[in-house]
């Protein structure tokens, strides 16, 4: 257990802290949050969404630009966050382009990806003015071409799913048969197929390998394939491209001997990447940009449940409470995850220390897959303790069964500043 309690109280002192025992978020104690706001709760810190943007941007700095990924947290409010602090986004459905443009992002700073965008959804989009639609299938060809306006070409990408030595993190996107973007196999007829459309107007690359990668030698490798795809898509149609989308994928600790990805051994392993891109006419010009969304926003986030129940069945100790999978569907493990490993969860209120000892905390669904964590190192509780599931700003609520046993859907709240903003009311 020594590893799970090891990680929970490093990203506490990392992130966040406790006062008196009690767990708090940008300052403000969590026990109040939910006795205002009630519970479950999500609960977002603003200056871990900025100080993450930041870290970023500034190890990458002179190489590529930071995009947010919309996915993992489409609230138009942190959204906004990251729109301030300088990224455009990546969206892969037209409600998150409307979400963005409701953030104040810039139409002309949103890329679309997606493997099966619909006709009203394209329509929207490029209406509105997108940057960039990347293009994922030969469908996909024809009917953005049909939704551009008379003399006015949509700007296109080309997704690609890359060759199987691109393969990297913990949900390998490349290497494989594939929904997402064209096989590296058959670029340059693509490519061919793309220019011969005058409606579109091809404009670069997108690559994405893998997700919640945690090695920055195998985030490099990764980028350096990208270049040499989008040299072959330069040499095709004989331009200079004008974007490099290398996609996301940088992970964070979620379990027991996760270790943080090194952003020092990202920014120092970037000058063959930067000699690469200098050195070739037809990459130089390029706006590359990398668009992670887990990486920026999960960091900043918690989940807090109220415990309803303790009991003991047969020589384990169970946490009963009122927040679950239909909330937090990832930390159940019930999200693809192959292996079924604990998030580390904490108790919100703990003395200095006190004894833990292993306990499933499950939630209220009438199903054993609503199980939080199955062996989390927490102290004795009772009936009305808070706990608290870290790493929960990113694929968290909107990747959840929300409608499930119909229960209420929790509150979001972004603490900015010593304040707390209501920026989603409950709902249920």
């Amino acid at each position: 257990m020594a590893g799970t309690d090891d990680l929970a109280d490093r990203l506490i002192a990392e992130n966040f802290a406790r006062a008196d025992g009690a767990l708090r978020v940008g300052g403000l104690d969590l026990r109040a949050l939910a006795e205002a706001h009630g519970t479950p709760l999500f609960v977002y810190d603003a200056a871990l969404l900025r100080r993450a943007y930041r870290a970023l941007t500034t190890a990458v700095a002179g190489f590529a630009a930071v995009d947010y990924s919309v996915k993992a947290n489409p609230n138009p409010v942190v959204i906004r966050v990251f729109r301030e602090a300088g990224a455009g986004a990546e969206i892969a459905s037209g409600a998150e382009f409307a979400a963005a443009r409701a953030a104040g992002v810039p139409a002309e700073r949103i890329l679309f990806a997606g493997p099966g965008k619909s006709d009203a959804d394209i329509a929207a989009v490029v209406a509105g003015g997108i940057g960039e639609i990347h293009l994922e299938n030969a469908e996909e060809i024809a009917r953005v071409a049909a939704a551009a306006p008379p003399g006015r070409p949509v700007r296109v990408a080309v997704r690609v799913n890359p060759g199987a030595a691109a393969q990297g993190g913990a949900m390998r996107m490349g290497g494989k048969p594939s929904p997402f973007g064209f096989d590296e196999e058959e670029l340059e007829a693509v490519v061919d197929r793309v220019e011969a459309e005058p409606r579109l107007h091809l404009t670069g690359l997108h690559l994405f390998a893998g997700t919640q990668g945690l090695s920055a030698g195998t985030l490099l490798a990764q980028w350096a394939y990208g270049l040499d795809l989008a040299a072959r898509l330069g040499a095709r149609t004989g331009r200079p491209l004008e974007t490099i989308d290398l996609g996301g994928g940088l992970g964070i600790p979620y379990f027991a001997g996760d270790a943080a990805l090194d952003l020092g051994a990202l920014r120092d392993g970037l000058g063959p990447l930067r000699a690469r891109v200098a050195a070739d006419p037809l990459l130089a010009p390029a706006r590359i940009v990398l668009e992670p969304g887990r990486f920026l926003a999960g960091p900043a986030g918690v989940y807090v449940a109220r415990v309803r129940a303790v009991k003991a069945s047969r020589g384990s100790r169970f946490v009963i409470t009122d927040g679950g999978m239909h909330h937090h569907l990832a930390a159940s493990g019930n999200l693809g995850q192959v292996v079924k490993r604990d998030y580390p969860v904490v108790a919100v209120a703990e003395a200095p220390g006190t004894a833990r000892a292993p306990a499933a905390v499950v939630g209220p669904l009438c199903t054993p897959l609503d199980m939080l964590a199955r062996a989390a190192p927490l102290p004795e509780l009772a009936a009305g303790d808070l706990v608290a599931v870290l790493q929960s700003g990113a694929y968290a609520l909107t990747a959840s069964p929300t409608g499930f046993l119909s229960h209420p859907t929790p509150a979001e709240l972004l603490v900015d500043d010593g304040r707390a903003a209501l920026i989603r009311p409950r709902a249920g």
